[in-house]
């Protein structure tokens, strides 16, 4: 659920908006941490998000979502310390903005940004200033990212991508979106690991100490390099 729009306008050359109250449609706990239910609500909510703009002409919102991608960072970017990654920085770009599957992504889907029903399996989403077009797995490496740690992350990672898919695919049946499915699942399984480099990539530069670089991150990030060089 996202809340709905009540009212706009403009006052002094300011938007106005104002939004359904999601508490009072039974959205009220907000959480810190995650429990594997609760990441598996937040993938559900993702994936049914992203069918529903999949191959979308959408041009009144951000040509590229999520807030780190390489040309908003150019900062981060140049203080970046040399090395595989700094050097492939532009071609993993390329590679996510340019996928042949494209759809709406979230841009910030971290857990702050999600409000959870009390007795229900329900989840609303708040906070879409970064919506714009992107890979479905940008927003799920994101999220699982934040939401899990280095052990959780090696333990139930590969189950909670094939939830994503199996999902997405339920999704899309459900839009009836007219897609190859089998083509978007390769293209985006591929893309994953080149996500989670991208994401690396703008923790280096902006905050090279942040508590989610770990080993699996860096793992990652060594098999986008990796696929890089046979291309």
């Amino acid at each position: 659920m996202v809340p709905k729009l009540l009212a706009e306008f403009s006052d002094n050359q300011q938007q106005v908006l104002v939004l359904q109250d999601l508490d009072q449609q039974g959205f009220r706990l907000r959480k810190n941490q995650a429990s594997m239910s609760d990441v598996k609500l937040g993938i559900k909510w993702l994936a049914y998000f992203h069918a529903r703009f999949l191959q979308q002409d959408i041009t009144d919102l951000w040509p590229i979502g999520t807030y780190w991608y390489l040309a908003t960072r150019q900062e981060e970017f140049d203080v970046m310390q040399p090395g595989r990654l700094k050097d492939a920085a532009k071609e993993l770009d390329a590679a996510l903005n340019n996928a042949h599957f494209q759809t709406l992504v979230h841009g910030d889907a971290k857990l702050a940004n999600f409000c959870f029903a009390e007795d229900t399996a329900g989840l609303a989403a708040v906070d879409f200033q970064y919506v714009g077009k992107g890979v479905g797995v940008k927003d799920l490496v994101y999220f699982l990212g934040g939401c899990l740690n280095q052990d959780e992350l090696v333990n139930h990672e590969q189950s909670l991508v094939n939830e994503y898919f199996a999902v997405l695919k339920k999704a899309v049946g459900h839009y009836q979106i007219e897609i190859d499915f089998i083509d978007l699942q390769q293209e985006w399984h591929e893309l994953y690991a080149f996500a989670w480099a991208d994401f690396y990539r703008f923790l280096l530069g902006w905050s090279p100490d942040h508590y989610k670089i770990n080993t699996h991150m860096q793992k990652q990030t060594d098999i986008a390099l990796s696929r890089l060089s046979k291309q």
